[in-house]
């Protein structure tokens, strides 16, 4: 039953998901998704201390883009987003009311991303003091790229560089990759995810898909 349900709030959360990039894409959606009859989405549900998770992800996306532009790298390419949450985590969701997001442009191989997170239950984990088992010495931070699908937790890809505030709960991060052609065909199919973890919440506090925006 446990995992049904589980199931369940992902197939809600993906929905959610897919209304919220649709409305970075196309603002008069916004209005939409607001006014469901349940009132299934509200601003405060997509808000924590002023974090605008729509307004985080487009300004993560410009930001994205903008430093693609300043390598030389031109049209076309293509851009995601990841909407982070509790929901995603597996096997359990913790009880945190951080939000995340990240938003990422790729041009051939080259992956850049840029993501910001506030209120996290706890600071983030250390992987100098609180190592993976066997030790791996590139989870240089405690935001990274998973490969897998939303119901397993995929092996380690990539480190985000994180910056914090004098709290250590809320931030921002960025990194930039060569992806494998396996890594591609992964984004392409919508299994690669990011994810961070606190020293609360080892195993994953908030988790997105990257998604095409």
């Amino acid at each position: 039953m446990r995992i049904y349900l589980k199931r369940f709030r992902h197939l809600i959360l993906g929905l959610v998901t897919c209304l919220t990039v649709l409305g970075l894409c196309i603002p008069s959606l916004n209005g939409l998704i607001g006014a469901s009859p349940a009132q299934a989405i509200q601003p405060s549900t997509v808000t924590s201390s002023n974090f605008s998770l729509t307004a985080s992800a487009q300004s993560n996306v410009k930001t994205a883009e903008a430093r693609l532009l300043t390598q030389g790298m031109q049209q076309p390419y293509t851009t995601y987003v990841a909407i982070m949450s509790e929901d995603n985590v597996v096997p359990n969701s913790p009880n945190t009311l951080a939000r995340g997001t990240v938003g990422a442009v790729v041009s051939g191989n080259r992956l850049v991303t840029r993501g910001s997170f506030n209120i996290l239950t706890s600071p983030m984990r250390d992987y100098a003091s609180d190592p993976v088992n066997p030790p791996n010495t590139k989870i240089t931070s405690a935001f990274h790229i998973h490969q897998g699908t939303s119901m397993e937790n995929g092996p380690f890809q990539y480190a985000l560089d994180v910056t914090t505030d004098e709290t250590g709960r809320s931030g921002s991060a960025r990194g930039e990759y060569m992806l494998t052609p396996e890594q591609m065909q992964a984004l392409a199919d919508g299994r690669l995810y990011v994810d961070i973890h606190t020293t609360k919440n080892r195993g994953g506090e908030l988790r997105g898909i990257l998604m095409p925006y």
